[in-house]
């Protein structure tokens, strides 16, 4: 019985990932050209997309999709310096962020994909 509860909220939690994902990747896209700017604002955003794609992170391989997850991870990398140092980011790291999320719109196409999910 307690199984069919974990197994129910684990499903729920799949669906609101799953809808949220590509919005969550095209907000951290649109707001690439904030993130090397000056002031707290650029700061600001730095630190919104690193818990955004933290929580793809950490969610994304608990609920089977692992790619999708690593290749946040390897995007929330990029930020980590800045994010640490309540610092907007240099224009090599946005450059950087951006090769790393179109790695992560590829990832999590391919997983939704392969789950009958589209995207």
């Amino acid at each position: 019985m307690a199984t069919d509860v974990f197994v129910e909220r684990l499903a729920k939690i799949r669906i609101r990932f799953v809808a949220a994902l590509p919005t969550k990747i095209a907000e951290s896209d649109a707001v690439l050209p904030l993130l090397a700017g000056d002031g707290t604002a650029s700061v600001d955003a730095v630190a919104e997309t690193y818990r955004r794609l933290h929580g793809i992170a950490g969610t994304g391989p608990t609920i089977g999709f692992e790619a999708t997850g690593q290749a946040a991870r390897e995007a929330e990398a990029v930020l980590i310096q800045a994010y640490r140092a309540q610092r907007a980011l240099t224009p090599g790291e946005v450059k950087n962020l951006k090769d790393a999320l179109a790695a992560l719109r590829q990832a999590a196409h391919n997983e939704l994909q392969a789950n009958g999910i589209g995207g």
